[in-house]
């Protein structure tokens, strides 16, 4: 490598946008972990927990196939996940009333209660994190375009 040619389409890496999404990912998930440690939570716990009671309110027997799915996550290891979650008594799980296969998840009541101080430290935190966006509603709606039909 004795030439040096720039073989990117791209003048500086900020001018490439999943560049600036990677770089801008990892410093909220690096925040997003400090703010959840005092609550005993990693960043993933929470969107289990999070689609779990999200999930609750919409429907009362919750599946782990269900946060799985609605959270875009890998079904070994949302199960895993719930797994360790139900050894610290956050969740529990259940055999589901009409199919076998399936199991049923719900918060405990400590569950409960650091979700919901979980839930104020995120929401907390997204509000700074994203306080200098001139339009978040677009940019949310943006978002979902990318992931549309995903």
């Amino acid at each position: 490598m004795n030439k040096k040619e720039n073989i990117f389409t791209y003048k500086t890496p900020n001018e490439a946008t999943g560049f600036l999404l990677y770089k801008t990912h990892m410093y909220w998930q690096r925040e997003i972990k400090r703010s959840l440690k005092p609550v005993g939570l990693t960043h993933t716990q929470f969107v289990i927990l999070a689609n779990t009671y999200w999930l609750y309110l919409q429907n009362n027997q919750v599946t782990q196939i269900e946060i799985a799915q609605h959270a875009k996550m890998d079904t070994m290891m949302t199960s895993n996940v719930i797994r360790a979650l139900e050894k610290k008594e956050i969740i529990k799980r259940t055999e589901h009333l009409t199919d076998t296969r399936a199991k049923m998840v719900e918060l405990t009541e400590k569950g409960l209660i650091i979700f919901k101080k979980s839930v104020k430290i995120v929401e907390d935190f997204d509000r700074k994190f994203f306080e200098n966006l001139k339009n978040s509603n677009q940019f949310n709606q943006e978002l979902l375009e990318l992931m549309k039909d995903k």
